[in-house]
């Protein structure tokens, strides 16, 4: 993207968001006083998770659906009971939900008792990582965090934490957020930038793509790192984690990055 396509680009963003408040969205560090907006809008984001897991991202595992299916055909031999084959994927698409709620909070309570519940000393103070909000108005609309990461990547800073209040979604908000972890790791000398996602929504695929990153690599079946699942929680929550990355030598995208803003 040319410097002058950039700022064409950012143009758009800002417009969007004057059309509908009469004020632009603006990109500054986090402080003490954003903590309530900042964890109102995370836990919103996470529990999101919780429906796009047990019920869009169901199509994206044929593995789970023939389980299911093979679950219902035995049932109907045992039982002999037709109606056993309306009921039984009712009953699935409940226990999804119920695992799936059951291991996205969870995982809440993890992200609440370590970054999240120390906002200030796992990303403000600490060298190589930094935390952002996306202000309109003088409200908090969206956060993102950058984290560096010296013994899994060399030279790698991770996003992480991206999450838009959901009434200023398709407004240019997450593409400002996630060039400002673009512009932090060009200015502080990372070579690139990785994410992770298990967010099945398009639109969250899109944004990574629009900021440039590729697709690395798909894991199914992701289990996050020290957490534990029960049987029952691996038939019926699995995800798919997307490995993104940005490689900002090979796009020379220093350069760029640094008059975007």
């Amino acid at each position: 993207m040319g410097h002058g396509a950039a700022q064409k680009e950012d143009r758009e963003l800002k417009f969007g968001l004057k059309a509908r408040s009469g004020q632009t969205v603006f990109v500054r560090e986090y402080e003490a006083a954003d903590y309530p907006e900042v964890q109102q809008i995370f836990y919103e984001g996470i529990m999101e998770m919780i429906p796009d897991t047990a019920f869009r991202g169901l199509r994206h595992h044929p593995e789970s659906l023939l389980l299911y299916t093979a679950m219902t055909v035995v049932c109907f031999i045992i039982t002999e009971c037709w109606w056993v084959i309306g009921l039984l994927p009712a009953i699935v698409l409940c226990l999804r939900y119920f695992y799936s709620r059951r291991v996205v909070c969870g995982y809440l309570r993890q992200a609440m008792s370590k970054d999240m519940g120390d906002i200030e000393g796992f990303y403000m103070n600490a060298s190589g990582s930094c935390l952002w909000v996306a202000v309109l108005e003088g409200k908090v609309v969206g956060l993102v965090a950058a984290c560096g990461q010296p013994v899994r990547s060399v030279g790698a800073v991770e996003l992480q934490r991206m999450s838009v209040d959901r009434r200023y979604r398709k407004c240019g908000v997450g593409v400002l957020l996630g060039r400002k972890v673009l512009e932090f790791a060009a200015t502080h000398g990372f070579s690139s930038v990785v994410l992770g996602t298990t967010a099945y929504m398009p639109a969250a695929h899109r944004l990574y793509q629009r900021l440039g990153f590729r697709c690395v690599g798909v894991t199914n079946g992701y289990v996050a790192l020290g957490v534990r699942q029960s049987v029952l929680e691996r038939i019926f929550y699995r995800v798919r984690h997307h490995h993104y990355v940005i490689d900002l030598e090979d796009r020379k995208m220093t350069g760029v990055l640094l008059h975007e803003q």
